[in-house]
C-alpha cells in the first residue's frame, strides 16, 4: 500500500471511528483486549480503551507499515545519518547496550568508545563513593551540586526522583534556571569543602549553564585553596577543551550523536551514578537496552513503542485532538511529564517534512500533566467535562512504596480511565440526585452539570515496581515512540532549531542593556518593556 493509500484510509477509519463509542467495541470485538495490549520489558500496555475502531488500528498499522517504520528503525540503530538537517548518526541506544556491542556512527565504531567512556564513569563513581577520590581539604563528598539545562538537567533529574532512596547518602540538587535563587537554594546548607560539581553542557557554551557555572566556582573559590578547587568542579561535555579552559579538573565526554534530550544514558547522567550506585545506573541502562531489543524484534502489531505512537498519531491527526495528558500515578515519577514535554515537543514540533516542504497536518501536540492523584484536584475536571477531548495516559505503578498500601492509589488511576471511557448520562445524574434526596426540580436541574459525556481514550502503562529497569524501559519506550511518530509525520525528530532564534535574540537584547538601552532597530513593543526593567 502506497503512504498515500495508507493515509486515506487512516482518514477514512478516523471519521467512522470518531462516530462510535470506545466502550461499544469491546462488545463488538471480543478480541480487542488482547489485540490491543502487549508486554515489554516488563511493562504492560492497554489501549484498549483507545478510540480506534478494529478497522482503524489496523489501518494504523497499514500507514506504519506504508511510511517505512521498520527501514527507517533499522537506518537509526546502523547509525546512519537520520539527524539530515545536521548530518548526525542517533546512537542513544549505543550508550546503553550491553559491553561489546557493535555500534557506528556514520560508519565508525563506537561502541569501544563508549564501553571505555562507562568504565571511566564507573571508576570515578565508585572512588568518590568510597572516599578513594576526596575534595581538597581531603573530606569526602557528602553533596553533588548538577548544572545543566535542558537535556543537560530534565533527564538526569527525572532518573534521581525517580530511584533516590530516602536517605541517600550523598545529596544531589540540580541547578537549572539562570535566576540566581535556583543557585542558591541548591547551595544553602551545603559545605564547600563536601561539595562537588558536575557541570554538564555539549557545547560548553550554553548560556545559563555557564552562568551558573561561574557561581558555583565563586561560591568553592571562596573557602577552598586555589590548587585544590579542580577537584570539586568535573565537566561532562562533547568539548572537553572548553571544559578543561573553564577549570574543570577532569572531565567526561559523549559525542554529537548524543542529542540532549536523550542523552542521560552518558555521561550526562554521571551525577546520578555517583549518587545511586554505578549497580543501580547499570540496571536501567539494562532495561532500557531489553526495550530496545523488543523496539527492533517485534512485530508491528505487538510493537510496545509502534503502537503507543500510533495511538497519538490517530487522536493527533484522525480526530483533531491537540493536545495529550500524562499522569503518572507515583510521586516518584513527579517530574516525568515535565521530562516528557521536551521528548516529544523539542523532537515532533515541527513545521516542515524532511525534505523541506511543509507539513500538511498536525504533527507534535500539546503535552502536560501532574502526578496523580494530584492532577485529578486540578485540571481532571477539564479532560472530563471539557468541550476538549485530551487523551489520557496513565503510568500506573503496583508498588510504590514497601510501608504503604497501594490500592488507593491505582485504584484511583484506574477508575479515572473507566469514568473517561464510560461518563454518566444527564438520566443516570437525575436518578442520583433523587437518590440522593433532592426534589424532582432540583435534581433536574443538577443533572445537566453533572453529566460526563465519557468516550474519552486513555491508555494505561503499567509496572510492578519502579525498579531501576522499570524506569530505564519506560524512558526508553517513550524515546522509541517519538523516532515513531516522527517517521509517521515524515519530520526530523532529532532537530531543534526552534530553541535558537530565542536564544539568538537574547544575546542582541543584552548587548543593548549593556549600551545602556534599546537600540534603533528593536521594535517598539520589546524596547519599551526593556526600558521598564533596566528602571
Amino acid at each position: 500500500m502506497s503512504r498515500d493509500d495508507a493515509w486515506k484510509t487512516f482518514d477514512r477509519t478516523a471519521a467512522e471511528a470518531g462516530q462510535t463509542r470506545i466502550v461499544d467495541q469491546f462488545a463488538a470485538d471480543p478480541e480487542r483486549l488482547a489485540r490491543m495490549s502487549v508486554e515489554a520489558a516488563g511493562l504492560y500496555l492497554d489501549l484498549s480503551k483507545q478510540s480506534w475502531t478494529k478497522a482503524a488500528f489496523e489501518a494504523c498499522l497499514d500507514l506504519a507499515g506504508a511510511s517505512d517504520v521498520e527501514a527507517r528503525r533499522a537506518a537509526l540503530f546502523a547509525g546512519e545519518a537520520v539527524n539530515l538537517t545536521e548530518g548526525r548518526a542517533v546512537l542513544h541506544p549505543a550508550l546503553r547496550a550491553a559491553p561489546g556491542a557493535d555500534f557506528h556512527a556514520l560508519g565508525e565504531p563506537v561502541s569501544a568508545e563508549v564501553d571505555a567512556v562507562r568504565a571511566d564513569m564507573k571508576a570515578y563513581a565508585d572512588a568518590v563513593r568510597s572516599g578513594a577520590e576526596a575534595g581538597a581539604t581531603g573530606r569526602r563528598f557528602e553533596a553533588i551540586v548538577h548544572v545543566g539545562i535542558g537535556g543537560s538537567d530534565l533527564g538526569p533529574r527525572v532518573v534521581w526522583d525517580a530511584l533516590r532512596p530516602l536517605d541517600p547518602a550523598i545529596d544531589l540538587r540540580f541547578v537549572a534556571n539562570i535566576d540566581p535563587r535556583d543557585m542558591a537554594e541548591a547551595l544553602t546548607g551545603l559545605d564547600p569543602e563536601t561539595t562537588l560539581v558536575v557541570v554538564v553542557s555539549k557545547t560548553f557554551t550554553t548560556q545559563e549553564t555557564l552562568a551558573n557555572a561561574e557561581a558555583a566556582k565563586a561560591w568553592l573559590a571562596a573557602s577552598l585553596p586555589a590548587e585544590g578547587m579542580t577537584k570539586h568542579f568535573i565537566g561532562v561535555t562533547a568539548a572537553p577543551d572548553k571544559a578543561a579552559a573553564f577549570g574543570c579538573g577532569r572531565t567526561f565526554a559523549f559525542r554529537d550523536w548524543v542529542g540532549g534530550r536523550y542523552s542521560l544514558w552518558s555521561a550526562v547522567s554521571l551525577s546520578c551514578g555517583i549518587a545511586l550506585g554505578w549497580d543501580v545506573f547499570e540496571q536501567m541502562l539494562a532495561g532500557a537496552a531489553a526495550m530496545d531489543d523488543h523496539f527492533v524484534s517485534a512485530p508491528l502489531e505487538q510493537n510496545a513503542p509502534i503502537l503507543l505512537a500510533l495511538a497519538q498519531v490517530f487522536n493527533v491527526d484522525g480526530l483533531n485532538r491537540p493536545a495529550r495528558t500524562v499522569a503518572p500515578y507515583a510521586h516518584a515519577l513527579r517530574r516525568l511529564p515535565s521530562f516528557l514535554q521536551q521528548l516529544e515537543m523539542e523532537s515532533n514540533g515541527k513545521r516542515v517534512h524532511r525534505d523541506g516542504t511543509p507539513v500538511t497536518r498536525q504533527t507534535c501536540p500539546v503535552v502536560f500533566g501532574e502526578p496523580g492523584t494530584n492532577g485529578q484536584h486540578a485540571f481532571f475536571q477539564q479532560i472530563h467535562q471539557g468541550p476538549q477531548i485530551v487523551p489520557a495516559e496513565f503510568v500506573i505503578v503496583a508498588k510504590t512504596h514497601a510501608d504503604a498500601p497501594e490500592s488507593p492509589l491505582w485504584s484511583n488511576a484506574l477508575a479515572q480511565g473507566q469514568a473517561l471511557m464510560l461518563g454518566k448520562t444527564t438520566e443516570a445524574a437525575k436518578a442520583e440526585g433523587l437518590a440522593q434526596g433532592l426534589s424532582e426540580e432540583e435534581a433536574t436541574r443538577l443533572a445537566t452539570h453533572r453529566t460526563f459525556t465519557g468516550n474519552r481514550p486513555s491508555t494505561a502503562i503499567l509496572m510492578d515496581r519502579l525498579t531501576p529497569e522499570a524506569l530505564g524501559a519506560l524512558l526508553a519506550l517513550y524515546e522509541h515512540k517519538t523516532f515513531v511518530e516522527g517517521v509517521i509525520w515524515d519530520i526530523n525528530s532529532f532537530d531543534q532549531w526552534g530553541v535558537e532564534l530565542g536564544k539568538v535574540l537574547a544575546k542582541a537584547i543584552l548587548k543593548d542593556v549593556d549600551a545602556g538601552g534599546p537600540s534603533a532597530d528593536l521594535d517598539a513593543s520589546t524596547a519599551a518593556l526593556m526600558t521598564r526593567l533596566m528602571g
